[in-house]
């Protein structure tokens, strides 16, 4: 009760005033049943606006670091991941992403709403990064309907090092409902778990309207961390799955 207190009536409030949220596609929002938000990844911000905007709840999972910080702020930093409902998970080793994905389907048999980043870390210029198949895990294993999302601008007021956020406007785009019921059974097929996901990353591309890099934003940021060149600076644009890019592909701007 405290948390979900500190989400409706401070956190909020005060998002809300510092950030003035605009939304597209909110229309495309279940309002029932398991649904997976599979969103673009700019700014620890994300995790915090979103569900602004939602009259549904919705979990995240995060790092476990994350609450078991030490006083004051290692405290403040616990209290808002739960308010904003992150859920605790251990990331270390090599089951991380087994013990993400068991979390994430363990939600999703309660019929709520799961939020992912597919890109499975925020990225490290603004683009569009490769995805994780999880997400496409995920959606054939529940039988959830996909809602893609982007996130607008977020990357602007809190961009990769900054520790406080530059209040500004955001936004936050809901794409059409996606299903996979046809490739029931088919979780652990490696070609499904690309093609599914790659469909995901395309909605979030048509979307958010981002430059996409098909690579994976970790390894990116690896490579940048150690002074290399990424690689991918002068291919030409593409789309997840090697699609064209579509015409007009533009970041939209807050409805008139």
């Amino acid at each position: 009760m405290f948390y979900w207190l500190m989400k409706r009536i401070i956190a909020g409030p005060l998002l809300r005033l510092a950030f003035r949220p605009w939304v597209i596609g909110v229309e495309n929002i279940p309002e029932s049943g398991p649904v997976i938000m599979a969103s673009n990844h700019l700014s620890v911000l994300d995790s915090f606006i979103l569900p602004l905007v939602l009259d549904r709840n919705i979990v995240f999972i995060g790092k476990a670091e994350y609450f078991a910080g030490r006083g004051i702020r290692g405290r403040i930093t616990a209290g808002f991941m739960r308010g904003v409902g992150t859920i605790p998970v251990d990331r270390s080793g090599g089951r991380a992403s087994e013990a993400a994905l068991r979390t994430g389907l363990k939600y999703l048999e309660t019929g709520g709403i799961f939020g992912i980043y597919p890109e499975g870390t925020r990225s490290p210029d603004g683009r569009l990064y490769r995805g994780k198949t999880g997400v496409a895990r995920l959606a054939i294993e529940s039988g959830a309907t996909v809602v893609p999302v982007a996130m607008i601008g977020t990357d602007k007021a809190q961009p990769i090092g900054k520790r406080l956020p530059r209040p500004m406007r955001i936004g936050i785009v809901f794409g059409e409902t996606m299903n996979f019921a046809e490739f029931q059974g088919a979780h652990e097929d490696r070609f499904v778990l690309r093609q599914v996901t790659d469909d995901i990353m395309y909605a979030i591309q048509l979307a958010s309207g981002q430059e996409y890099v098909d690579a994976y934003a970790a390894t990116v940021k690896a490579r940048m961390a150690a002074g290399k060149e990424t690689g991918h600076e002068d291919e030409r644009p593409l789309s997840p799955g090697g699609r064209e890019v579509p015409e007009g592909l533009s970041v939209p701007e807050p409805p008139k």
